[in-house]
């Protein structure tokens, strides 16, 4: 269960830290808001966008545009493990990404029940920006000042974050897309690359 606490500050335009199948994520929901508080806690200039984390692939269809091969490429590999930035439905505040949003579905049990709650969150490192992450979310809370009220206390998978892949699609070339590696996380470049060649 999720404490209310959790839950009324981040409908209160608040801030909370979770854990996540990799580092301990920073929460606050995707409204000028929330991610005003975000981007003050993390020190993060504006121009750097943040990921939303998700429940499911339907659940991101609100924002973004989802391409068969995103889906493909999603199942092939443990859910969490990679981040895919899509084009938006319709333009968002640009410290979301504006035209491109960076979507994660989330694996750990704590971080999918608070998404069912209260719909995406952002999924950004629970850390100031240019600071290494902890390993469970009550210590990175408390690192970044928060009260208990606003940790979702619990063990996190490990210190290396998802992966993170861009799909575009090309002009003019029907159902062809690029894909390209922005972020090499936990899944390896190289296993990427061979599952392309095999769906390709």
């Amino acid at each position: 269960m999720i404490p209310p606490s959790i839950i009324e500050t981040l409908e209160g335009g608040g801030v909370v830290v979770y854990p996540t199948s990799t580092q301990p994520g920073l929460a606050s929901l995707p409204t000028q808001q929330g991610l005003d508080a975000l981007f003050a806690l993390k020190q993060r200039p504006a121009h750097m966008p943040v990921s939303l984390g998700v429940e499911s692939v339907e659940q991101a269809k609100q924002f973004v545009v989802f391409p068969e091969l995103a889906e493909k490429l999603l199942s092939a590999f443990e859910r969490g493990t990679i981040t895919v930035i899509l084009p938006a439905k319709q333009k968002l505040d640009q410290r979301l990404g504006g035209e491109n949003i960076a979507i994660r579905i989330l694996a750990h049990p704590l971080a999918r029940k608070l998404v069912e709650e209260v719909g995406p969150i952002t999924a950004t490192s629970a850390n100031q920006s240019g600071k290494a992450p902890e390993s469970n979310s009550q210590n990175a809370g408390l690192n970044l000042g928060l009260s208990e009220k606003e940790i979702l206390v619990g063990e996190c998978g490990g210190d290396v974050p998802s992966t993170m892949i861009q799909i575009v699609k090309n002009e003019n070339q029907g159902d062809e897309f690029s894909v390209t590696i922005m972020r090499e996380g936990v899944i390896p470049r190289e296993d990427v690359m061979l599952w392309l060649t095999k769906v390709n």
